[in-house]
């Protein structure tokens, strides 16, 4: 009976630190629940269980208010898992704020995802040479196949409306891209602004009768009440297009982006290369590159416009 006791208690404390039989602690810190973080995440959880690397998992999710995500940041310090991994800009950067405040003994490595300017974010100096404790995998736009696209869809597009959080750093980057082709392809650019879930729908309608189609970025607040900017597309014949392919499920004419269940599968191998001794200092942040090409033909007849016979046959998924 004592041995049995002695043997309970050693592997508590085994545990504690998540080092059991090669397995691991990591803790995660997601902005936001929407099927596209939340595909990173499972994406992330499969890499190790297709490994068969245990790993306890201590997931939080902020709920889109930075204030949370600032006290989960700094509630993940004194959790002392092996790694952090913050899945969105906001996440990351209140993330990023605590591993860098922290005392060196709580320090821990902190691996971004689902990040679109981790230099703009302030998250790494250099791509190449991070330097510090992060680094990450992010999911950085082809803003030109994306504009491209919306402009095969409308050849006449003169103004385009965008949607989007002005307080996401990720987003005001994708906006200051867009606004800087917006000359050469012949469009105008109209914004309007929501700052948190409950404001999106306004902001959706203001831009009724101003603009000739909608385009959301990988904005987590707008993406997170998809649904109401749908709404008003539907209601007023205005084409929504997006920057991620899992929104085209929920309604979004066309989007030309990643498959973020990909992504965070290659989150999981650079965090099995950072749990295995690897220094965030010296790993390269990575991009994903293959980009996918989904439709939805309910949708586009719904908001008036004809899918491109062309997008069609490039398609990698289409929505009947």
């Amino acid at each position: 009976m004592k041995k049995t006791v002695l043997f309970t208690l050693m592997f508590a404390m085994l545990c504690v630190h998540g080092a059991v039989a090669g397995g691991y602690t990591i803790s995660v810190n997601q902005f936001v629940e929407h099927p596209a973080l939340d595909a990173v995440l499972k994406g992330l959880q499969d890499y190790f269980k297709e490994k068969n690397i245990p790993v306890v998992y201590k997931v939080h999710n902020a709920q889109a208010n930075m204030g949370t995500a600032t006290q989960i940041a700094q509630q993940m310090i004194g959790e002392k898992a092996d790694l952090l991994i913050a899945i969105a800009t906001p996440s990351a950067q209140a993330c990023a704020q605590a591993v860098n405040k922290a005392p060196k003994a709580l320090k821990r490595p902190l691996l971004f995802t689902a990040v679109t300017d981790p230099v703009a974010a302030g998250l790494v100096k250099d791509l190449n040479h991070p330097g510090g404790d992060i680094t990450g995998v992010s999911d950085l736009l082809p803003v030109k196949e994306h504009l491209q696209m919306v402009l095969a869809f409308q050849p006449g597009l003169k103004r385009l409306g965008v949607l989007y959080n002005a307080g996401e750093a990720n987003s005001k980057a994708t906006i200051a891209t867009i606004k800087g082709l917006s000359g050469e392809m012949g469009f105008k650019v109209i914004e309007a602004t929501a700052s948190k879930t409950a404001d999106v729908y306004q902001a959706a309608k203001s831009l009724v009768g101003r603009v000739d189609a909608v385009f959301i970025p990988t904005d987590n607040t707008i993406v997170s009440a998809l649904e109401s900017v749908i709404k008003v597309g539907v209601q007023n014949k205005l084409p929504v297009f997006a920057a991620d392919v899992d929104s085209v499920a929920r309604g979004a004419v066309a989007a030309m982006g990643f498959d973020y269940y990909k992504h965070g599968l290659q989150t999981g191998a650079m965090a099995e290369r950072i749990l295995s001794g690897a220094s965030p200092a010296d790993t390269p942040v990575e991009f994903q590159k293959n980009l996918e090409l989904h439709i939805n033909k309910k949708y586009c007849t719904m908001m008036g416009i004809t899918p491109p016979r062309a997008l069609l046959e490039k398609a990698t998924k289409i929505y009947n």
